[in-house]
């Protein structure tokens, strides 16, 4: 068993929003374990990182990110580059990392993961010093986080509309990239640096990447003809990207990237506005977090 107490930090905001009953489920799980829990909702930005560094401050064993990508983000933002075990109950409209572990989706599955899984030390990176688990981008997906960020309207159907609507506007940006002193130039569409395999909703980005391999995995896109684009996604769903003629990828551990105008970028699909340089630093086996027992492949 990974945890003896635990605490579970829920956003109530994320996905398709908060049922009262999340909460009576908890306890009635924790309860069949054994476990002392403790319950706490997040109220605005950042405020998930300061529950749990309160968490640690006393003491539980595992401390619970309930909510999509972002909130996870925030609750290792405490807990990265301690021994302190994290845990996920995914509830966000992508739930990328989620995925990518086989955390299960349904909510009882995962939170009886957290007292029946397995603890792994995972990867981390960062970008511009903000802390970055799953897949962090430059460019386009950059470009609309950004804008997605403001719509309001969450979900997969929401992205594919926001992302049909900017594609044709945004352009190819020229770019110099840095990877542990080896240096190349390049024109990109995105780049997007992936410790896990996708974005989220089965949407991978990059299939080869692995959160315990040390490396960091590069997916360079160019912009799509508009003929080709159903192919391509195609290719992107069926785990294929790094095959098309229009990905080039490439890993590393410490990836500098020069771009000559401001560019749009997000961490872990969230907009984190504009910049021109982008220092990127591998942290491995920087945080642990409960697997499922059966999962095998990270």
């Amino acid at each position: 068993m990974a945890s003896k107490s635990a605490l579970f930090i829920i956003n109530k905001f994320a996905g398709g929003g908060f049922q009262p009953k999340v909460e009576g489920k908890i306890l009635d799980i924790c309860a069949k374990h054994n476990i002392e829990c403790s319950i706490e909702f997040t109220r605005d930005r950042g405020h998930a990182t300061v529950l749990a560094q309160e968490g640690i401050n006393k003491n539980f064993n595992s401390i619970i990110a309930v909510g999509g990508d972002g909130t996870v983000n925030e609750v290792a933002r405490a807990l990265v580059n301690t021994e302190q075990i994290m845990a996920i109950v995914p509830k966000g409209s992508g739930n990328g990392l989620s995925r990518h572990l086989g955390i299960p989706l349904a909510f009882e599955k995962a939170v009886e993961n957290i007292f029946t899984g397995k603890v792994l030390r995972m990867d981390t990176f960062t970008i511009n010093d903000r802390l970055s688990l799953n897949v962090s981008g430059i460019g386009f997906d950059g470009h609309v986080a950004n804008l997605f960020g403001k719509d309001g309207k969450r979900g997969l159907i929401g992205y594919a509309k926001l992302t049909l609507k900017e594609f044709l506007r945004f352009k190819n940006f020229p770019m110099t990239i840095n990877i542990d002193g080896k240096e190349q130039n390049s024109n990109s569409f995105i780049v997007a640096i992936a410790n896990s395999s996708q974005y989220g909703n089965n949407a991978r980005i990059a299939p080869l990447a692995s959160v315990t391999d040390e490396l960091l995995h590069l997916s360079i896109l160019k912009k799509v003809p508009s003929q080709m684009s159903i192919p391509f996604m195609i290719k992107m769903f069926a785990g294929q990207v790094h095959r098309s003629a229009y990905c080039e990828t490439l890993s590393g551990k410490n990836i500098i990237i020069n771009t000559e105008q401001q560019q749009p970028f997000h961490v872990d699909g969230e907009p984190t506005g504009y910049d021109n340089q982008f220092n990127i630093k591998l942290q491995p086996h920087s945080l642990s977090i409960t697997v499922p027992q059966q999962t095998s492949k990270y």
